[in-house]
């Protein structure tokens, strides 16, 4: 088994797009659009750019806000990198249950801002709304029924040895190369590099 990378670019020009807004808030939905399987990831590194431009200071409350649902939301995605990948291999059933398991998330996200998919919620200087009176309850209870669930797609996958034997040592990115094509998040930590930006150069709350 072997495994030849095409590396491949994605230009949509937003960049054009967003030169001829006349407010800057037009742009998050654009931002949006950019990522569509982590889209408030997207808004939240563009409003933290613009209001550290324009000197804005977000209400502490807006920035935990901000760190929970972007959090929910790399899980979402992460769930349907690792739902897809075990697809490619082969795996039907764990592709199931992370897509089970991330709707659970999107329903948060619906009730909270109208969307499941595409927010414009992460405005320059806060929020397009409050969080609704029983997010915090939701999120715990997301929290205590997903918990389990990791063993549950480790069996599946992490540890199961048709999985294992298509997998490893097939198609290893060498730190260097990772480093040098920009690989970042989880790719960038599987080719060795102990690099996560919210502990090494954490925005937002993350340094608390």
């Amino acid at each position: 088994v072997d495994v030849i990378p095409h590396i491949g670019y994605l230009h949509r020009c937003y960049e054009k797009h967003c030169e001829h807004m006349t407010n800057y808030q037009q742009v998050v939905p654009y931002c949006s659009r950019m990522d569509y399987v982590a889209a408030l990831s997207n808004e939240l590194g563009y409003a933290i750019a613009c209001e550290k431009l324009l000197k804005i200071k977000v209400p502490e409350r807006v920035e935990y806000i901000r760190v929970i649902m972007a959090e929910l939301q790399r899980i979402a995605n992460h769930l349907i990198a690792i739902g897809t990948y075990g697809l490619d291999m082969g795996a039907f059933t764990p592709f199931l249950y992370c897509f089970r398991d991330r709707e659970r998330i999107l329903d948060i996200f619906e009730q909270t801002c109208g969307a499941r998919l595409l927010y414009n919620y992460v405005w320059i200087g806060g929020l397009s709304h409050d969080v609704p009176p029983d997010f915090q309850q939701k999120t715990k209870d997301f929290c205590k029924y997903f918990r389990p669930t990791i063993k549950e797609l480790n069996d599946h996958l992490s540890y199961n040895k048709i999985f294992i034997k298509r997998t490893a040592d097939v198609g290893v990115l060498p730190a260097e190369v990772a480093i040098n094509y920009g690989a970042s998040g989880p790719m960038l930590r599987g080719s060795g590099v102990k690099w996560d930006l919210r502990k090494n150069d954490p925005y937002s709350i993350y340094d608390r």
